[in-house]
């Protein structure tokens, strides 16, 4: 079909005439098009240009989804510059449309995703400005829950605003996921190169959360083991001051891990002096207090100020030039800075390398400098790292070796061993890894042997009853704001914390549906009309709306490590599962087996009665049977002469057969040859049968004639 046919016939649908045909007669249409014509799609692309200006309203979602139907029908064809130009016209408003369809947001996604895998030939660098941009979409023009700005822009807007701005961030996301999957090592080139812009690492550390944890990464894991991005995390790790940057690379890097140990053992061998350098950093890492406010006056507190006394307070040693690494300083700048946990990271480092952590903690600098590590500062490892910080946290301050269990390895293999041999955990899966791990922590481990103890209760009706009677409610006592200093027991902020993180059943007694009012009970005491003229946000909200901002990532950085890790660990109790049912099966078999073999046993006493009785019997049929053999052998005597006497006889007989048989051919060759006569006679018989008759006929005439004579004479 020519172009100006099938663009009459998509204006005529677009434009909702009685005479257009039905959408899917359209798209047959194109696809014909697409084998049939493909050289005429610059013409094509022309007309849908002149459609898109004259007919086409953005604000129909229905002439979008046509539009994009067609587009993505067309799509085999297309080159990737034509889905670039129509990147801006067509797809990126139909990507902030929540009312778009499914399938047309679909074809949106599979439009950018195919656009992006086409690097060959001409297109290659346009291409990569492409996934360059769209990755300065997601950081920059996609709603950033780590920016105030983008806070206070957010709560400005209507319920309409934000449905667009939050269905554009996930199909931005759903993007780069998706071509994440299909290209991982672009991708991840990608996010390498926007990781060198600090005000970036968090959004982009949030992002890799969420793309490792898709089922589609692990087979991506090798590949990011060995890219750059990997040491690039690891360096933000070391040399960035921003604690919630820090959370999440911590996250990031405890999922990673297991990955590596399965599909990446090498490469994680080799960074094992990196991660534990880490370590070190996290567990001397400094809690920043928050911003003080004076309560009577009325100047804000200077930003500027604070940041140059909190550097004064706590020094941080100069990066190495040749890194050309730009400090993330601090990410919220108006809440105090709470230290990352290094318990996760602990635990995972502890089960793959458990000497080698404990000979880390013995002497960190030391072994830093035995295992080739560079330090990333201007000061070598004994000057950088504080070693008495470092065993003071590990032992008292973060008591990390006394909460976590004695690894079964640690009295077999020595810290040499562990990087020279294989490692126990070579053929483990992620899993197992995984679970195995956590079960290190005397917490955890706590946790599933309470939850397995009350499964074994459970089991039984009158322990369970006496479990759920003993069960009482603990309730959190209420802060008292009157007095000028808040009591707050330890042990229920432990207790509650606990509570929240094993998964048990917690009733809130009185919910509340909003913030409490006393949290901003110093902007009540304001009065409207300064509240009003007041233009910038004061100082004690921005701080509640920073520690929130921040609260809110870390929540849902631990959200999607949790899901993760439930995952990981149901995967791993499905396997358990799976091992534990053969071991049911084969318990039932044995003890099938030991029945067996007793009734075996008593069948074996009967079977040796009868046997001897059958011996007995043998013995008997034995005798009889030589006296029968004897007899047999007679027999077969007499039978054997009279065989010979035929076989004499037999040779009589064929001797004179054979006299019969040549007396009886020479016989039958006489009288072939007399034959022979006889038909050679009867030939010539017949032959001279006519002469014959003719001398009898002779005869006959001279008898007559001589009769004849006779009377004449007479």
């Amino acid at each position: 079909m020519e172009s100006s046919n099938l663009s009459r016939q998509l204006r005529s649908v677009l434009e909702a005439s009685p005479e257009a045909i039905p959408l899917q007669d359209l798209l047959v249409l194109i696809d014909e098009f697409v084998v049939n014509s493909p050289d005429s799609l610059f013409h094509l692309e022309e007309d849908l240009q002149k459609i898109l200006d004259e007919v086409v309203h953005h604000a129909s979602v229905f002439q979008t989804e046509v539009f994009l139907a067609v587009l993505y029908h067309l799509n085999p064809i297309l080159p990737p510059t034509s889905v670039i130009s129509w990147f801006d016209i067509v797809i990126r408003p139909a990507l902030r449309e929540p009312k778009l369809p499914t399938s047309s947001l679909k074809h949106a996604t599979d439009l950018i995703v195919t656009a992006l895998e086409k690097t060959e030939g001409a297109y290659e660098q346009k291409v990569k400005d492409f996934r360059r941009r769209l990755m300065d979409l997601y950081l920059l023009d996609a709603f950033n829950e780590g920016s105030g700005p983008d806070v206070l822009e957010w709560a400005e807007l209507d319920d309409v605003q934000r449905d667009k701005r939050s269905h554009w961030k996930r199909n931005l996301e759903n993007i780069l996921l998706q071509f994440g999957s299909k290209r991982p090592e672009d991708l991840m080139t990608e996010v390498y190169i926007h990781f060198k812009t600090p005000n970036s690492r968090l959004q982009l550390l949030m992002f890799l959360n969420v793309y490792t944890s898709d089922l589609s990464f692990v087979q991506s894991s090798t590949i990011m083991a060995a890219h750059p991005l990997t040491s690039s995390i690891i360096r933000s790790l070391l040399l960035d001051s921003s604690s919630t940057v820090c959370t999440a690379g911590l996250t990031l890097l405890v999922k990673l891990l297991p990955l590596y140990a399965v599909h990446a053992r090498i490469i994680l061998r080799s960074m094992l002096g990196k991660l534990l350098a880490v370590l070190a950093r996290i567990l001397c890492w400094k809690e920043r207090p928050p911003l003080t406010v004076r309560e009577d006056s009325d100047d804000p507190p200077d930003l500027a100020f604070e940041q140059e006394l909190d550097r004064e307070m706590n020094r941080l040693i100069p990066i190495r030039p040749d890194l050309d690494w730009e400090r993330l300083e601090t990410t919220f700048d108006a809440t105090a800075s709470h230290p990352p946990s290094s318990r996760p990271y602990f635990t995972i480092l502890y089960y793959l390398y458990p000497s080698n952590v404990l000979k880390f903690l013995r002497s960190p600098a030391q072994y830093l400098i035995d295992n080739t590590a560079l330090s990333p500062y201007t000061v070598d490892w004994p000057q950088a790292l504080k070693e008495n910080e470092i065993r003071r946290r590990s032992e008292a301050l973060q008591p990390l070796i006394r909460e976590h269990v004695c690894h079964p390895l640690i009295p077999w293999r020595d810290s040499k061993a562990e990087l020279s041999d294989d490692e126990f955990w070579t053929k483990y899966p992620v899993s197992r890894i995984t679970s195995e791990a956590g079960m290190l922590d005397v917490r955890k481990s706590a946790l599933g042997l309470l939850a397995h103890n009350q499964c074994i209760q459970e089991e039984e009706e009158e322990t369970a009853t006496q479990h759920k009677a003993d069960l009482t409610a603990r309730l959190i006592r209420p802060i008292d704001l009157a007095s000028e200093k808040a009591t707050i027991s330890l042990q229920d902020m432990i207790d509650m914390t606990t509570a929240l993180k094993s998964n048990l059943d917690v009733e809130i007694v009185h919910p509340e549906s909003q913030w409490p009012h006393n949290l901003f009970v110093s902007l009540a005491q304001q009065s409207p009309g300064e509240v009003a003229e007041s233009s910038e946000i004061p100082a004690h909200m921005a701080q509640i709306i920073s520690g929130l901002q921040r609260e809110l990532l870390l929540l849902r950085n631990e959200l999607n490590f949790e899901l993760w890790l439930s995952r990981e660990n149901t995967q791993h109790i499905g396997r358990l599962y799976q091992d534990r049912v053969p071991s049911k099966s084969a318990e039932a078999e044995r003890q099938g087996l030991y029945n067996k073999l007793r009734t075996y046993r008593a069948q074996v006493v009967t079977l040796e009665k009868e046997l001897r009785e059958h011996r007995q019997q043998a013995s008997s049929a034995k005798n009889k049977y030589a006296e029968w053999n004897n007899e047999l052998q007679k027999k077969l005597r007499e039978l054997r002469d009279e065989k010979k006497a035929w076989i004499t006889e037999a040779g009589n007989l064929r001797a004179a057969e054979k006299e019969a048989k040549t007396q009886f051919a020479a016989q039958g060759k006489l009288l072939a040859d007399a034959a022979q006569e006889v038909f050679l006679l009867q030939t010539q018989k017949k032959e001279n049968q006519h002469k014959v008759d003719r001398l009898h006929d002779y005869e006959r005439q001279i008898e007559q004639h001589i009769k004849m004579q006779r009377l004449w004479i007479k």
